[in-house]
Order: structure tokens, then C-alpha cells, then sequence
């Protein structure tokens, strides 16, 4: 019976081994790693509640990190740190993210 011990230790010790490998792989920005956006942005993204079909693919895709999403929920854009690309806007299957001048 020790053997069984054994195979399943090692077993158990390979599955958070390969856990934290992945995790390191991963590429994880955190929120406003590039710095706040300042006066430069442009354009800024509206998302349209009514529209939304609060999939998440936003927040999947925004490469700052920048809007909070949680399923069934409809996402929330932190303006702090959003450079404005577009990317949120470009890739939301309903055509729920508007990109709007600055300050509209």
C-alpha cells in the first residue's frame, strides 16, 4: 500500500508543478501597468447596456487590463488607465462598445 502513497504524492507533486509553470507562462498585465492615460486619449469606449450581451470578450481582449467584468454582469471601464484603442470595441459580437470623442 505505500507504493499507492507514493504514485499518488508524486502524482500530486507533477499537477502543481505543471500549475505553476503555466502560471508563469501566462501573460498577465496588471491594471495601468502602462501608467495613467492623461490628456492624450482621443477616443474613449461607451458601453451600451441594453446591447450588451455581457460575454466578457472585452475584458477577455483589453490588452491595459482595464475593465472588470464578472459572468452575467454587465462590464465596467476604469477611464484612469484606458489608452482608448478600441480593441474592447472591435471584437463585441453585439456592437455594445461605442467609440466616442474624448470629453463627449
Amino acid at each position: 500500500m505505500e507504493w499507492v502513497y507514493i504514485v499518488n504524492n508524486i502524482r500530486k507533486e507533477a499537477i502543481e508543478d505543471n500549475e505553476r509553470y503555466v502560471e508563469k507562462l501566462l501573460s498577465k498585465p496588471a491594471v495601468g501597468s502602462a501608467g495613467a492615460t492623461g490628456t492624450w486619449r482621443l477616443t474613449k469606449p461607451i458601453i451600451h447596456e441594453e446591447k450588451c450581451r455581457r460575454c466578457g470578450l472585452c475584458w477577455l481582449h483589453c490588452p491595459d487590463a482595464v475593465i472588470q467584468w464578472s459572468p452575467g454582469e454587465v462590464p465596467r471601464i476604469d477611464y484612469t488607465y484606458c489608452k482608448g484603442c478600441g480593441v474592447c470595441s472591435s471584437v463585441c459580437p453585439a456592437n455594445a462598445i461605442e467609440m466616442v470623442l474624448e470629453g463627449e
